[in-house]
């Protein structure tokens, strides 16, 4: 099943992932985590990690024995700057919350030594969200960091800040659940006073973000920086009973996004100017 298909509403609202959508902060990210991970124990998570024959794919129980067997994170999973902490977390301990809400505390403890570690993921991404906000979108900030990290990356990137391209900018700190439950979404959107439907766009980069955006009822935009073929996409997103959430589309860059939201944009006003 290929996942090319158009969203199936023009957007009334954009919600943007941070980390590895807009920014780069990899280094910084698989850098905390390689300091939480030696001291699994003494948090308690160590029984919590799942077994390897719970993994969705081949690769997660790989991630997952290579933890378990190196307290560390395989070399080729740093090199290849593909998975997110929250991915991270999801593959070590699957549905446990509250292992999952202790992982990301002692992350946010491990983070504040990297934090000053942001880059733009793409040159263009301020003129892209720039495109967006000049046809009257509303837009958003999504993350699982804390506030006053994002807060601080937010006013570093690109050397000028971004904190002018965002109507609302939610953090995990500022509700019950991270990704992958919809909380943070559903505050969003709850703040620009927008109801919860295929209207509201969010776009990012992990199998979390489009479990977040499907859970919370709206269109689902993987982020496919990485450029994963697209039988890797099936293979993360294997539309099973136990695994059952893909995402409406898919882009390539947050320029696909802005083209994307302006043609369905465009599209709608042709169709009003022909019933009118």
């Amino acid at each position: 099943m290929s996942i090319l298909q158009l969203p199936h509403a023009r957007p009334a609202a954009i919600l943007l992932d941070w980390h590895a959508t807009l920014v780069d902060t990899h280094d910084a990210m698989y850098h905390a985590v390689d300091d939480v991970l030696p001291h699994l124990e003494e948090l308690d998570l160590w029984d919590r990690l799942l077994d390897p024959d719970d993994s969705k794919t081949i690769e997660d129980a790989k991630l997952l024995i290579y933890v378990k067997d190196h307290r560390r994170l395989h070399p080729k999973i740093v090199a290849q700057r593909k998975i997110s902490r929250t991915d991270i977390f999801e593959v070590l301990f699957g549905s446990d919350q509250d292992a999952k809400g202790r992982a990301h505390q002692a992350f946010d403890n491990a983070y504040k030594k990297y934090v000053e570690d942001v880059h733009p993921l793409e040159a263009d991404i301020r003129q892209q969200l720039e495109r967006i906000r000049a046809i009257d979108i509303p837009t958003g900030l999504i993350s699982n960091r804390k506030r006053d990290f994002l807060e601080h990356e937010l006013a570093l990137v690109d050397g000028t800040g971004w904190e002018d391209l965002f109507d609302v900018v939610v953090c995990g700190s500022d509700v019950e659940r991270r990704k992958p439950a919809p909380d943070m979404l559903l505050e969003a959107l709850n703040r620009l006073h927008l109801p919860a439907d295929e209207r509201c766009w969010y776009i990012g980069d992990s199998t979390t973000d489009v479990i977040a955006a499907k859970e919370a009822g709206i269109t689902s935009i993987f982020y496919n920086g990485a450029g994963w073929p697209q039988s890797w996409l099936d293979k993360i997103f294997p539309d099973t009973i136990k695994h059952p959430h893909r995402p409406d589309a898919v882009v390539g860059s947050i320029a696909e996004l802005a083209d994307l939201a302006r043609h369905l944009l465009a599209q709608h006003k042709r169709v009003v100017r022909a019933q009118s």
